[in-house]
């Protein structure tokens, strides 16, 4: 059975937030306060089309917008690991569930020619207009009160072995690679032999180790390992095929 590797994007395959890098974009690499007091708690995905509208009205080509987004530094180790991933994908399955959108994703990893490690992206879709304005979507609708309006990562993942079990396909183990918030609700659907790998500092490894000291049945079952670059991630990965 394969081997199925879950990544976040923001702050987890890349060390920084796409959504927030696209600013650098802009002639004063700047947002006006109208735009940036718009936001409202769990909504980023509305607040990141005003985003794009803005950038869109400042005639900001998609051309720049591309180039700036191939700029975004990789986390320590990533790009070593992805490479391993697209070298084994007869054992390795490879997604990403991420909070960014499409078209910064498929930028970004097509750029650095590691789009062949990851076999499906989930995220908010955004293409660009007829007039040149970046639009985005919301991802989907769930009632998951713990995560935002737009996306809940564990119905995602759900959803994906649902459909992999439906060709016949199951994973002898599931990495879940993260950092953030909205990373904590899929954790509960691992199970004992999966491995939860949280990056070290960030609020995901906070919630975890929140959580280890509740009750039993909410306590989480897959196994807890901390990260600080790729490379860590890397050797885990590689210890397990050995077994």
């Amino acid at each position: 059975m394969k081997t199925l590797m879950v990544f976040d994007f923001d702050h987890t395959v890349v060390d920084d937030n796409s959504d927030t890098w696209v600013i650098r974009c802009l002639p004063d690499q700047t947002l006006p306060d109208s735009v940036k007091n718009s936001y409202r708690k769990g909504h980023w995905t509305e607040f990141m089309g005003r985003v794009m509208n803005y950038i869109g009205d400042q005639e900001v080509s998609p051309d720049t917008v591309r180039s700036v987004m191939e700029t975004i530094p990789f986390t320590d180790g990533m790009t070593d690991l992805l490479t391993f991933i697209s070298q084994n994908k007869s054992t390795i399955d490879c997604i990403v569930i991420s909070d960014s959108n499409t078209m910064f994703i498929e930028c970004i990893l097509q750029a650095a020619g590691l789009h062949v490690a990851v076999d499906q992206v989930f995220t908010n879709p955004a293409k660009f207009n007829e007039l040149g304005y970046l639009e985005v979507q919301c991802y989907h609708s769930h009632d998951c009160d713990r995560c935002p309006v737009n996306l809940c990562k564990r119905k995602v993942l759900e959803l994906y072995l649902t459909g992999q079990s439906d060709i016949s396909v199951e994973y002898q183990r599931i990495f879940y690679v993260g950092d953030g918030g909205n990373d904590f609700c899929p954790t509960s659907c691992l199970r004992r032999h999966d491995v939860v790998m949280p990056r070290k500092g960030f609020t995901l490894e906070k919630l975890l180790a929140k959580r280890e000291g509740q009750e039993p049945d909410t306590s989480l079952r897959a196994r807890v390992l901390a990260w600080s670059s790729g490379t860590d991630i890397l050797q885990e990965l590689k210890a397990t095929m050995q077994m």
